[in-house]
């Protein structure tokens, strides 16, 4: 059976193309069949950080409009033969998506037989953003430690639990999980970021993964790589406990100390 899992969050800028392709990609890894969904009309990035963007044809609109078929769209990965990619159109308007024509194009994909439908949803709460839940099973709600993206990501809770399919039809909403990302725990030693625990007790939700504020996240990102591909860095690693989690395993939360300093680094301050 298809699941659909919507990446959101209420504030731009916290890592939800990237999430999406990480999970995406992590989910494939798994020998599942994956579709991943740019929703960001007009503002294309996924297949940027998919390596696919000299690939792209025909884009998610024309679906929807009957321009293409949908297996004239799909883009699969070079790199995993499960997981194929919908880019988002970069010349209409976000009211070229319509929700009877997202509905048909996920009703499509379940009938080839695809896992996973990742839909990487645009920030804030505009058509595109409505949509990408709209039709949700679950959600991964991205969030920064800081205030401002934790108190949009309450928001996006809200919109979860009362404006989506399963909410209208009484099943209380598309249950959601937290996914921390740029986490740095030095600066939330200093008091310049809010910590695991404030932030779970404020949206009152465990989070699923934390991922580290690391160079390698946009390194791959520039590379047109996810960066769950890059296994030594501490972010790949962290996306791909977020997902084990996400299938029900358990691991622990790495990356979320800061490194103790020495005797010496103590006494001298160096």
């Amino acid at each position: 059976m298809t699941e659909t899992i919507v990446v959101t969050s209420g504030k731009g800028g916290v890592g939800k193309t990237t999430t999406s392709a990480s999970l995406a990609t992590g989910l494939a890894q798994r020998g599942r069949k994956v579709a991943v969904i740019d929703f960001d009309v007009g503002l294309r990035n996924l297949d940027l950080i998919m390596g696919c963007e000299r690939r792209v044809v025909y884009d998610f609109v024309n679906v929807i409009h009957q321009e293409a078929t949908l297996r004239q769209a799909l883009i699969r990965d070079k790199r995993h033969e499960t997981l194929h990619v919908l880019a988002a159109s970069q010349t209409r308007d976000k009211e070229a998506l319509t929700r009877d024509g997202v509905q048909r194009v996920l009703e499509e994909l379940a009938a080839e037989g695809f896992d996973y439908i990742v839909c990487d949803s645009p920030a804030g709460i505009e058509k595109g953003a409505f949509l990408a839940m709209y039709f949700a099973d679950r959600a991964l709600v991205v969030v920064n430690p800081e205030v401002s993206s934790v108190r949009d990501s309450d928001r996006i809770l809200g919109l979860l639990a009362s404006k989506t399919r399963k909410a209208e039809s009484g099943e209380g909403g598309v249950p959601a999980h937290l996914l921390l990302t740029r986490y740095n725990p030095v600066r939330v030693e200093a008091g310049q970021m809010l910590g695991i625990r404030d932030v779970e007790e404020v949206l009152g939700l465990p989070v699923v993964g934390v991922i580290p504020e690391h160079e390698s996240v946009l390194m791959a990102s520039n590379q047109g790589v996810p960066v769950i591909l890059d296994e030594g860095s501490q972010a790949g690693q962290a996306y791909a406990d977020a997902i084990a989690r996400l299938l029900g395993e358990e691991r622990p939360l790495r990356f979320t100390e800061a490194p103790r300093k020495g005797l010496f680094k103590r006494m001298f301050g160096s």
